[in-house]
């Protein structure tokens, strides 16, 4: 009789037990559901506020202003940095990408000659200057050959260009939240620390410092100079008159975040520019566009020297499956989420490895 109540009373705490953990476990689906439209933006804010908190420390320390007001300047400025500049690209990407459809649509799509120069390239210049003048002289004839890559192409481009709009407010979101972390970055790292805390114990405000770190490392010296090639890089397409200025823009984005040289971009478009710019202009360009290439070089051993060294595929995955996911704004996020994730798995397994070898 006594082990038929234990077993009626252990039945009891289980189903409640159940019921709460699904309770719990609902509220907790419909709050993800609710709030996962803006998941990206939150998320990019505090990777933002993050890596800007130096900096906006000394403009605090600087001026003697409370958190509000500096907060709020520091958002004004970083609004009229990034995204001044990003309206004329994204305007840029838009009017490339609307006409492409229409020559695509009516067939009137229009080729340049080659320059002349173009068959003395090395290795791909005489196929190249033939595939090129094959296409210049018919163009539908040209895209018949390759119709489906083009489409592609094409498709891909114009789905990005329609998204941009929208990204580009996601990204204003995402400075105004970056200001609001900021005000409250006091508070804000507390939190963190005892949410890693109760997640690691001891090794939580190590673990949290160490995600700081990776995280500043990872914006600084990978994503902002990105986004800075990008913007000098489209300013000079922009000034050049370079044909699909704002696509090429949004190419060399993609791949600087990914860790692939835009030179491979710039210097073909440099020789382009002698085809039919004066000599000095062209030659402005390609000192431009040879300083914004190498731009990596220089400032990324400088922004990364105390920070994270992750492998190219790690950056790789992150930034093109985050843009799969979540549109252009994944592409930052995706890396940065998926670079702090392989530091922290990483310090992981060398932390097991450190306590067996001071155990043997």
């Amino acid at each position: 009789m006594q082990d038929k109540l234990k077993d009626t009373e252990f039945m009891k705490n289980a189903v409640e037990a159940a019921i709460r953990i699904g309770l719990v476990a609902l509220l907790v689906y419909a709050c993800f559901d609710i709030a996962k439209p803006f998941l990206p933006a939150i998320v990019w804010g505090g990777i933002i506020a993050i890596a800007s908190f130096p900096l906006y420390r000394g403009m605090q320390n600087k001026t003697g202003w409370g958190n509000g007001m500096t907060a709020t300047v520091f958002t004004l400025i970083m609004l009229a940095v990034l995204i001044t500049p990003s309206i004329y690209l994204t305007e840029a990407l838009l009017s490339n990408a609307q006409e492409l459809s229409e020559d695509l649509k009516d067939g009137t799509l229009d080729i340049p000659e080659p320059p002349e120069n173009v068959a003395g390239w090395p290795l791909v210049g005489k196929k190249l200057d033939k595939v090129w003048t094959e296409a210049a002289a018919n163009p539908k004839a040209a895209m018949g050959k390759y119709e489906d890559q083009v489409k592609k192409v094409a498709n891909w481009v114009i789905k990005a260009a329609a998204s941009m709009g929208g990204t580009l407010l996601m990204f204003v979101f995402s400075i105004i939240i970056a200001g609001i972390f900021l005000a409250r970055a006091k508070g804000g790292h507390a939190a963190m620390t005892r949410i890693m805390t109760r997640l690691a114990g001891e090794r939580g405000e190590a673990l949290n410092e160490l995600s700081r770190q990776t995280v500043t490392s990872v914006v600084n010296g990978i994503l902002g100079i990105a986004i800075l090639q990008t913007l000098l890089a489209g300013i000079g397409f922009l000034v050049m008159g370079i044909p699909a200025a704002g696509v090429l823009a949004l190419v060399c984005l993609i791949l600087a975040v990914v860790q692939i040289d835009i030179l491979i971009v710039l210097i073909p478009l440099s020789i382009y520019a002698f085809s039919f710019a004066s000599p000095f202009a062209a030659v402005a360009f390609l000192i431009w566009n040879i300083a914004v290439g190498l731009m990596n070089n220089v400032l990324k051993p400088i922004l990364l020297a105390r920070g994270v060294e992750a492998p190219m595929a790690i950056i790789f995955i992150g930034a093109i499956g985050g843009m799969l996911a979540m549109g252009i704004i994944g592409l930052f996020v995706g890396a940065v989420v998926f670079v702090l994730g392989y530091t922290l798995f990483i310090n992981w397994l060398n932390e097991g490895q450190t306590a067996e070898t001071e155990a043997g």
